[in-house]
């Protein structure tokens, strides 16, 4: 596979987009399912009348599988979410991050399940992506029965992401970018309002400041993160997308380190490298050929 600068100058902005995440959730005293809500609501909310006034013929021409396939990829973003954040509250964000990254490993699973080759260099290069991924975060498991539950819920949020990012890969090559964005976060906010609400967490009367950074976090993390990763996955294939995820992990501490005055350590650096090394030894092994659809 050849990344052209278009897609590599589009991954940037996309690493760059999520990283955001964990340092404005830390600013938000909110709940997590609330928070997983608003991000896909809001989101929802300035897509849809652009689906609306440029994609309406599309939209009423989608053939019931690929209907049936967004509101699954939507119901599995908002799994992701709900499970992750919530297991924020639970474990050590170290822990909890180093798990999610588990997503790559699930994707290539997958292939291997369903048949589908893998060179043995995109195996290589995702273990020690992934390693690299671990050495940045610090991991640090905890035995305490709280702890292992919050590792358990980020657990199924990584397999919850990975099938996402599958799943979406196949829509992409049929559906494009904002009809395809604007159905999953759309799902997903449904999906976590109905779990917001028979978990009793408030989905309201928050303060201006919390209201601004929820807003915040839905522009960039979520409209501009996660819709150029979709974006990207009629180009490029899901194990790619997320390895690149993975890069979010010393995005967001190189953001804390100049936001918050939160300096990364050598650890973080070396993580850095192994990420990058094992995503250049997958996307020279990876083949080429992915048509894109318009956006």
């Amino acid at each position: 596979m050849t990344l052209t600068p278009r897609t590599l100058a589009l991954l940037a902005v996309g690493v760059a987009a999520v990283s955001l995440a964990a340092p404005l959730m830390a600013q938000l005293a909110v709940p997590a399912l609330a928070i997983a809500f608003w991000r896909n609501a809001l989101s929802t909310g300035v897509l849809v009348p652009v689906v609306v006034a440029r994609r309406r013929a599309e939209v009423a021409g989608l053939a019931r599988r690929d209907l049936v396939l967004i509101v699954v990829a939507g119901a599995c973003l908002a799994a992701h979410f709900g499970f992750w954040i919530t297991s924020l509250g639970m474990t050590s964000v170290a822990s909890s991050t180093a798990i999610v990254s588990l997503q790559v490993i699930w994707v290539v699973g997958w292939d291997l399940v369903t048949g589908r080759p893998v060179p043995a260099r995109v195996v290589l290069g995702v273990l020690v992506a992934t390693v690299g991924a671990i050495v940045v975060s610090g991991v640090d498991l905890s035995v305490s029965s709280r702890a292992l539950a919050g590792d358990g819920l980020a657990l199924v949020g990584s397999a919850a992401v990975a099938a996402y990012a599958i799943l979406g890969g196949r829509l992409r090559q049929r559906v494009s970018t904002t009809t395809y964005t604007a159905g999953v976060y759309g799902v997903a906010a449904l999906v976590l309002l109905v779990a917001a609400l028979v978990a009793g967490q408030r989905l309201g009367g928050y303060g201006a400041e919390q209201w601004a950074w929820l807003a915040l976090l839905a522009a960039t993390a979520q409209l501009l993160g996660h819709s150029v990763f979709n974006h990207l996955l009629a180009t490029v294939t899901p194990t790619v997308v997320s390895l690149a995820l993975l890069l979010e992990i010393p995005g967001a501490a190189l953001i804390a380190g100049v936001w918050l005055d939160q300096v990364p350590g050598w650890g973080a650096v070396a993580g850095l490298l192994l990420i990058l090394g094992g995503m250049a030894a997958v996307v020279l092994s990876e083949p080429a050929g992915r048509s894109i659809p318009p956006g």
